[in-house]
């Protein structure tokens, strides 16, 4: 069947009918922050302390914005006789927001949890240049991180809380067992004793 000729105008005459006679809501940004859903992608934090310098969100970034720079210093052997070993000391972590494009690659690739998102969005520049932040920033931006949501009671348990949960329980059931064997040696150890005492005053 042809269209009605006219009735896209129709159509659209009518969205701007319900649009006029709603109540119009002014969102008062700056003054007030606006409520950004817990998993908004804001800027990236990184948490120092977690990276090892493998290098893996740099070679894994699509458009290369991420610029890392280390060294490597040698630690003293533990114990006597020990080999020296080497590791990676981070110099410069920076990530130029005017590439990056918000996948989340990086977060997603990092073994050891050093990258998250934070909802901060305020970080306009008015040079290009100043887009490329550093460390320091971005450990500013980590404490701006949200708790992660706590877990749903219907969920399944992790498996490496059941997998703890199950070597507490392992370990409780040996030491109880052991104590148990422990008092029952104890016990006819001291009802051997007894006998023995009974048997030679018997004898006498």
């Amino acid at each position: 069947m042809a269209p009605i000729p006219g009735s896209g105008l129709a159509k659209g005459l009518a969205v701007t009918l319900r649009t006029m006679t709603r109540k119009s809501v002014t969102a008062q940004y700056p003054d007030v922050q606006p409520e950004l859903p817990p998993r908004s992608r804001g800027v990236i934090g990184l948490f120092e302390e977690n990276c090892t310098v493998c290098m893996l969100c740099a070679r894994e970034c699509p458009d290369w914005c991420i610029y890392i720079d280390s060294h490597k210093e040698t630690v003293p052997a533990a114990v006597p006789g020990g080999r020296e070993r080497s590791r990676n000391v981070l110099d410069r972590f920076a990530i130029d927001f005017s590439l990056c494009m918000y996948c989340g690659i990086c977060i997603e690739v990092c073994p050891f949890d050093a990258l998250f998102w934070s909802p901060e969005f305020e970080y306009a520049e008015t040079d290009i240049h100043e887009l490329t932040h550093e460390r320091d920033k971005l450990r500013e931006w980590m404490w701006t991180v949200p708790e992660p949501p706590a877990l749903d009671p219907r969920a399944e348990e992790p498996k490496e809380i059941a997998a703890a949960r199950k070597a507490v329980e392992k370990a409780e059931a040996a030491a109880a067992e052991a104590a148990a064997q422990a008092a029952a040696a104890e016990s006819a150890a001291s009802e051997t004793s007894e006998t023995s005492e009974t048997s030679e005053g018997d004898a006498q």
